[in-house]
């Protein structure tokens, strides 16, 4: 071979590093644009994502298959960071002080819509579907809580937007608190499959552990460092506070900080992550830099969840949903349909809002990646025979409301807004999810 012949480009293999560089571009690219086009249409980022993830994945070329049992420790890391990112972006967006009384309607979804459906689906699971019953609570336990990564198209709008409406804030609060407490339940899950094997007593432990600790625990640990963030943000003497920096890249250190440190302590790191949220935001409700910590959060979360849902594209067209049987199908519609828009309309008895707004807090209870992390965690901490079916479902019912939700948010939500005399198409309408950054001053 000739010196001319060695360096010659090879225009048909190229450099993977290239290609990856180029991808990562197009991807942000994506996550700055299509909110905006899609903005008048009945369609979401997240179909779009599953459509190109699934196109991606089909080439021939691509000889990765992205099945969750495959790679069963990147399915629960992954799905696990997306969703404290999110989490901390939810808990800044709500202007609403936090009060029993102002988040009443927080309370009816997470005390009586949630139970019920766990209770609905382990029933549905364990009599329809012919699953064992720890595997019917564990399905139950990851389908039962609402999605806070997949939501924000019905979630309030950033701080200080004003689009806090009942509706809004209610969608948001439960998202941001159920995947805390939706956790004993998975909890319980493991328990049962463990004491089936070993014939340990479990309710002691459950019930002392995994719901009281953890969950206190969850609470003051995420309040701790929401108040020594927010000290730090904003009130510590002269021109060291954080807030002078104007880097929002503090809320993406308060989450894992949060999250970290709770973890360690064995608590639930979600709840906390949460918690935090809401404590940093009290600390200083009306200045900017809440705008900026929000913002950098939530292109982060967006950039995430979008390389998350091409990967579930990939792993739709690599046989995720080959385990199916027809009952599962029905289920999923069932979960969809009938058990969730059911569940929130009986919460929701005797709340003072229009029927209007009732059903659509009940229509919108979204699933997605929060259920792809708690089936991760709990097939990874227990021997459970059936995962592939589980996945199949879980996946299934995810793809189902990512598709119904996603074809309908658009003009429930616009007419939601004109009958509360919101204009979505005026000039100075707050500009969809995932547009504004720390430039946009």
């Amino acid at each position: 071979m000739s010196g001319l012949e060695a360096v010659q480009p090879t225009f048909f293999s190229p450099d993977p590093y290239i290609l990856i560089l180029t991808g990562a571009g197009l991807l942000i690219a994506l996550v700055a644009w299509l909110p905006l086009a899609l903005r008048r249409l009945p369609l979401s980022l997240p179909i779009v994502c599953i459509g190109i993830g699934a196109a991606i994945f089909s080439l021939p070329a691509v000889t990765l298959r992205p099945l969750p049992l495959d790679f069963p420790d990147i399915a629960e890391r992954f799905t696990e960071f997306v969703v404290i990112i999110a989490l901390m972006g939810a808990g800044l967006k709500l202007d609403r002080p936090f009060s029993w009384r102002k988040w009443g309607v927080t309370w009816r979804l997470l005390g009586i819509t949630m139970p019920l459906g766990i209770l609905a689906i382990t029933a549905m699971g364990g009599w329809l579907l012919g699953l064992s019953w720890v595997a019917a609570l564990l399905l139950a336990a990851s389908l039962a809580p609402t999605d806070p990564v997949l939501a924000s198209d019905v979630q309030v709008g950033p701080p200080k937007s004003g689009e806090e409406d009942e509706v809004r804030f209610g969608l948001t609060s439960e998202a941001g608190l159920n995947d805390g407490f939706a956790f004993p339940f998975v909890h319980l899950a493991i328990a049962l499959g463990l004491s089936a094997t070993t014939g340990e007593p479990w309710a002691k432990q459950w019930l002392l552990y995994n719901v009281l600790w953890e969950i206190a625990a969850g609470v003051i640990g995420g309040w701790l460092i929401g108040r020594l963030f927010g000290w730090l943000t904003f009130h510590v003497p002269a021109d060291t506070k954080l807030s002078k920096t104007g880097d929002g890249l503090i809320a993406i250190s308060a989450t894992f900080v949060s999250y970290g440190v709770t973890e360690l302590i064995h608590c639930y790191g979600f709840l906390a992550v949460f918690v935090t949220a809401l404590t940093l935001r009290r600390s200083h409700r009306e200045h900017e830099f809440n705008r900026q910590m929000h913002d950098i959060t939530e292109q982060v979360e967006r950039l995430a969840m979008m390389v998350l849902l091409l990967l579930f594209g990939g792993a739709l067209v690599s046989g995720l949903m080959r385990p199916l049987q027809w009952m599962d199908v029905a289920a999923a519609v069932a979960i969809l349909l009938i058990i969730r828009p059911l569940g929130g309309m009986i919460a929701l008895a005797g709340f003072k809002a229009s029927t209007s707004e009732k059903m659509t807090l009940a229509f919108f209870g979204i699933r997605g990646v929060g259920s792809f992390y708690y089936l991760a965690y709990g097939l990874n901490h227990m021997e459970l025979a059936g995962g592939e079916r589980l996945w199949a479902i879980v996946g299934l019912v995810a793809l189902l409301s990512i598709l119904l939700h996603g074809l309908t948010v658009t003009p429930v939500m616009r007419r939601l807004d004109r009958t509360q005399g919101r204009d979505p198409d005026a000039a100075d309408a707050t500009p969809p999810p995932g547009l504004q950054g720390p430039a946009s001053a």
